[in-house]
């Protein structure tokens, strides 16, 4: 019997506010043979889509290629303003092994999708994370440092070359970075203030860049439409550093600013296992198991 193969990928386009042009780049991805588009999330201050997909890595990588060519054609990076930081008009896509596939299979499938992109597109690749070229790439902000404007003039020096294509931006859709990584929680905290300086502050106690959690990287973002800010964070691994143990520090830490945590925001897909464990620690559950989850006996 032939193993179900199942690959995810969740890129990130630079476009949350013009739905109608996010439609048109999603539906890409609802074209292509062999690919089950999952979700997909705008974000109005981020300036940002988030979109998730799996399937075998033949239909994932395919389905990458045609969202890139259709956000390529309709994002400029010269107009583009959010809150959240981005080198190219789809500015990252990882691959993510889920079932059947392992992780040096993503690497392949993305190095190849990387390398087609340059090729065909003539937008300039980077590889991240597992699939990185040196180690001061596997982490996606080395990467991305200095954002677009900044890396209009730091492509040209050695260290900042794409590993494919000319060292020169796209002049609308700037450069795009792909690669293989496990799974991750992205995981907001809303505060009940405007004052960026806060958020800050919490961001830099909480990410582990700064001698914070390990695997958590952390800053703080405007909400211009709510009156807040926001603690915008990445938990590359759940397991060692949970949601609920950042949340509780957050809370805490705000409220030495005389401010409350207002709401949380989950970006995108999010493990079960992750959110059993809040669960567990919120309700101090004695001996759970998941098996008492109705959902898991079903199955």
């Amino acid at each position: 019997m032939t193993q179900t193969q199942i690959g995810q990928c969740v890129p990130n386009i630079s476009e949350g506010r013009r739905l109608d042009v996010v439609e048109k780049i999603v539906d890409q991805v609802r074209q292509t043979e062999g690919v089950q588009l999952l979700d997909y999330s705008s974000d109005h201050d981020h300036n940002r889509t988030v979109i998730t997909y799996v399937g075998d890595l033949a239909g994932v990588q395919e389905a990458s290629f045609r969202l890139t060519r259709e956000a390529v054609a309709l994002i400029d990076l010269e107009k583009h303003q959010g809150a959240h930081p981005r080198i190219g008009a789809v500015d990252v896509i990882p691959f993510i092994p889920i079932e059947g596939v392992t992780m040096k299979e993503c690497v392949t499938g993305s190095i190849a999708l990387a390398e087609r992109i340059n090729k065909e597109l003539n937008v300039p690749t980077y590889l991240y994370g597992e699939a990185a070229s040196r180690p001061s790439r596997k982490n996606l902000s080395n990467i991305r440092k200095g954002n677009y404007e900044g890396l209009r003039e730091a492509i040209q020096d050695v260290e900042r070359h794409p590993d494919f294509g000319e060292p020169k931006m796209h002049p609308s859709a700037g450069a795009t970075v792909v690669g293989a990584r496990m799974p991750l929680v992205a995981f907001n905290v809303n505060l009940g203030t405007n004052r960026i300086e806060i958020a800050n502050k919490i961001a830099r106690n909480v990410r582990e860049s700064n001698g914070g959690f390990k695997h958590v990287k952390g800053m703080g973002v405007v909400l211009e439409e709510r009156g807040e800010v926001q603690v915008s964070m990445n938990l590359e691994n759940y397991q060692t550093t949970p949601i609920y143990r950042v949340l509780e520090t957050i809370r805490r830490e705000a409220a030495r600013y005389g401010v409350v945590v207002v709401g949380t925001e989950l970006v995108g897909l999010v493990p079960q296992q992750a959110l059993l464990d809040v669960a567990d620690w919120y309700l101090q559950l004695e001996d759970f198991d998941p098996d008492q989850v109705l959902e898991n006996r079903l199955r």
